[in-house]
C-alpha cells in the first residue's frame, strides 16, 4: 500500500467550500479510480488555510499512472483546483 500526502494551501475564507469540494471529488471521482483505498483530510491549526490530504492507494502506479494520467484526474482538479492558492506539494510513502 502507498500513502499519498498532498500539502494543500487554499484561498482564505474558503474552508467549508473546499472541504465540501474534497468530499464531492472523492465520492464522485477519485473513489472510482483503480487502487483507491480511502482518504482523510486534515485542516491546519496554526495555518488555517493549509490542509493535508492523505489518500491510500494499492500501488504507486495506481495513483501516478492510472489516476494522474487518466480521465478522472481532470475531473478531480476541476472540482478542487479552484480553491488552491498555489500548487499542492505531493509525495508518496510506503506503508509498513
Amino acid at each position: 500500500m502507498i500513502l499519498e500526502l498532498a500539502d494543500i494551501r487554499i484561498h482564505a475564507g474558503q474552508h467549508a467550500a473546499f472541504e465540501a469540494a474534497v468530499e464531492l471529488g472523492i465520492s464522485t471521482v477519485a473513489a472510482k479510480a483503480n487502487g483507491f483505498l480511502g482518504h482523510t483530510l486534515h485542516k491546519g491549526i496554526e495555518s488555517t488555510d493549509r490542509y493535508v490530504l492523505q489518500i491510500s492507494w494499492s500501488s504507486l502506479e495506481d495513483h501516478t499512472v492510472g489516476f494522474r494520467e487518466g480521465p478522472l484526474f481532470p475531473q478531480w482538479r476541476a472540482i478542487v483546483g479552484p480553491f488552491f492558492s498555489q500548487p499542492p506539494v505531493v509525495e508518496h510513502f510506503n506503508v509498513a
